[in-house]
């Protein structure tokens, strides 16, 4: 007998960019374990290959590289793609900067990546028609810059904050065509995001603390929210951002 299971991903195909690592990575695995099929694009070669190589039933997936900050490479990505039941953004970068010290040139880089990217690539995928009926879309946004600020989070919470509002007017405009378009917004997850450097370890443990549950997320789980999303199970939920962050918004 067939195990219900309401999460379920068998027959769809879903891309996901950022995956060559972090929760892109996380999210990769944890589709092909429900029995989606797969396109990965990240413009680390390298790191889209390892996350590749390390599926089961390699057949049932494929990968590309791609810069999603230039046109000719977004074109190029859409036009390998047939039908897409889902689409998740994971693609980001950060860097740290006092408001004093925000500067044009990585200002225009971290919004790039963080926002325009994910924007028109989604534009072209609409534009195009390669979302089915009940499609869903999930960016993976943040609590940053949305629903907490902190000191030198100026560019990475801009960037997330417009990608935000960018998710709530995709839901708006597709929903008639059943297309469904959230966020996952996570608080700190152990990841790559953050150089090493960045903060002391001190610090590290310091705002630890500052999490209910006493510790950072796993890309695990929050790629687990973000299947969620894509399934059948949330058929009635669009433009909702999911918050995956130890209770961190609590306070």
């Amino acid at each position: 007998m067939e195990v219900y299971n309401p999460f379920s991903l068998a027959g769809k195909t879903i891309l996901i960019t950022g995956a060559a690592g972090g929760i892109g990575r996380a999210t990769v695995f944890e589709c092909a374990k429900l029995g989606a099929n797969l396109i990965l694009t990240d413009i680390n070669e390298e790191g889209l290959k390892a996350t590749f190589d390390l599926l089961e039933r390699p057949e049932e997936h494929r990968y590309v590289v791609a810069n999603l900050t230039v046109d000719e490479q977004l074109d190029m990505l859409v036009g390998e793609i047939d039908k897409l039941d889902g689409f998740v953004s994971n693609a980001g970068v950060t860097k740290p900067a006092p408001v004093t010290f925000v500067n044009r040139t990585d200002m225009e880089r971290i919004m790039q990546i963080n926002a325009m990217a994910p924007m028109f690539l989604t534009q072209r995928l609409l534009r195009k028609r390669k979302f089915s009926k009940n499609a869903s879309i999930v960016f993976t946004v943040s609590i940053g810059g949305v629903y907490t600020t902190a000191i030198g989070n100026a560019m990475y919470g801009s960037s997330k904050g417009a990608l935000q509002v960018f998710m709530k007017n995709v839901a708006l405009e597709s929903a008639a065509m059943g297309i469904r378009c959230n966020s996952v917004n996570p608080g700190m997850i152990n990841t790559g995001l953050l150089k090493p450097g960045t903060y002391s370890e001190a610090d590290r443990m310091k705002d630890m603390q500052t999490y209910p549950m006493k510790r950072y997320g796993e890309p695990r789980e929050v790629a687990l929210g973000i299947v969620y999303l894509l399934s059948d199970a949330s058929s009635f939920v669009t433009g909702h951002s999911l918050i995956i962050d130890g209770g961190k918004t609590l306070y």
